[in-house]
């Protein structure tokens, strides 16, 4: 399998090697290192519109899905001089440098690296410490669906605007929905959480059999989880356009003449 070289455009034109692109990293369908890159560059305007300027954890997966991951917080070994870094702060007070996406090229040297899944913090550079997103994931027990997800969300989604949030989602890439909210950054991760328990509490509230934030599993029963912990300052979910390490879950994408066929979650 000969090295392959990526001619990309960007802010500045660049050139990525693409090492072993025919490396099967999903056996099921079949999906290799040069699919990952092409899914990657196809989306990434959307992608980086929504992941872009946002610290960055890369999960990876050098030798395909069913290999060892793990999950790369600081910017590896050899990473390229165009990726940009940011000082992160941990609830520790542990800090470390993380990478941030800001063009195409970045994407394809994700997949060189063996990047199934992208999981973006929500704050954007500018201010690291005061979020301007806000999270919920809801995640549907044994005996519920991704359809009382949806319906879960159709409800949250109404909860939030009464207070002045405007929802949107996309599936979680499994059984569930998360949904979020732009704000503007003016509160720190704690006051941002509080936030999100009042609203998943009033959820739970008018739909106490659908849904519920029970935190131990076993007090849940057949319900949809409200997960409100997303809002933690050491969280992170699965970016939109992010593919996942599952089998049989194709998600087409199309653009200037480039189609991709990835395990997804769309927006």
């Amino acid at each position: 399998m000969a090295d392959e070289y990526l001619e990309i455009a960007g802010p500045e034109p660049r050139r990525v090697k693409l090492s072993s692109p025919d490396k099967v990293l999903w056996p099921e369908p079949g999906l290799t290192k040069r699919d990952l890159a092409d899914f990657l560059l196809a989306v990434a305007d959307p992608f980086l519109a929504i992941n872009g300027d946002r610290p960055m954890t890369l999960q990876r997966f050098p030798e395909g899905v069913d290999g060892e991951e793990f999950f790369s917080k600081r910017p590896p070994r050899g990473a390229p001089g165009y990726l940009r870094t940011v000082t992160c702060t941990y609830p520790s007070r542990r800090r470390h440098d993380q990478l941030v996406f800001d063009e195409p090229a970045a994407l394809a040297w994700a997949a060189q690296m063996g990047t199934i899944t992208f999981h973006p913090w929500p704050v954007r550079t500018a201010d690291l410490d005061n979020p301007d997103e806000f999270r919920i994931d809801l995640d549907p027990q044994p005996g519920r669906d991704f359809r009382d997800a949806v319906t879960a969300a159709l409800a949250l989604r109404d909860v939030m605007a009464e207070h002045g949030l405007t929802a949107y989602a996309k599936s979680s890439g499994n059984r569930g929905v998360h949904v979020y909210a732009r704000i503007a950054p003016t509160h720190e991760f704690q006051d941002v959480r509080h936030g999100v328990i009042g609203i998943a509490r009033e959820l739970e509230r008018r739909l106490p059999d659908l849904v519920t934030t029970s935190w131990w599993k076993e007090e849940r029963g057949e319900r949809v989880f409200v997960d409100f912990n997303q809002a933690n300052r050491d969280r992170t979910i699965a970016g939109a356009y992010s593919p996942r390490p599952w089998p049989g879950r194709p998600c087409r994408r199309r653009s200037a003449g480039t189609s991709s066929s990835m395990p997804t979650h769309a927006t």
